[in-house]
């Protein structure tokens, strides 16, 4: 039994970008599933698989290079150098996830105007992370591994993105 798991986790060190891709898809489709229950719908599968295919084709991946990228400019554990990328990450990386999530949905949803969503919600969805985001990312500064630094980043975001 433990055969398995030692593999598993021998296999995640040494591929650790489609680890951290699959773990952030993982995390978010079930954000999206669980905002679905809290909300006491039906489940639409097929919107959590739109989630999933977003957080597959660009969130997943940008985030993994993006946090490695911040690590690498600002290198450290120190507080100005936390206080430094939570800053950087809400002003620069913040609108690039909250743009490409909802271009992203638009397209997959087929919408007549694409941009639509993105207009109508963006500020509000990005003023919520922003109410919300650099605290959590502050307090796991000092626990994060590097290996696994996608997931830790994602948790639920898309709890925070409108419908």
């Amino acid at each position: 039994m433990a055969g398995w798991r030692r593999e598993l986790l021998r296999t995640a060190r040494r591929y650790p970008w489609p680890t951290n891709v699959l773990l952030y898809a993982a995390l978010f489709s079930a954000g999206d599933a669980l905002q679905q229950r809290l909300r006491g719908g039906p489940a639409d599968w097929r919107q959590t698989r739109h989630v999933a295919t977003v957080a597959v084709a660009f969130h997943a991946n940008f985030n993994y290079v993006w946090l490695r990228l911040l690590e690498r400019a600002l290198p450290g554990r120190a507080p100005r150098a936390v206080l430094a990328k939570v800053l950087c990450d809400q002003a620069f990386g913040g609108p690039v996830y909250v743009s490409a999530f909802y271009f992203g949905m638009s397209i997959l949803q087929e919408k007549d105007d694409i941009f639509l969503d993105l207009r109508q919600k963006f500020w509000n969805t990005y003023k919520s992370g922003l109410m919300y985001w650099p605290f959590v990312q502050h307090q796991r500064a000092d626990s994060r591994s590097k290996k696994n630094y996608s997931p830790a980043a994602c948790g639920t975001k898309t709890t925070f993105t409108e419908r």
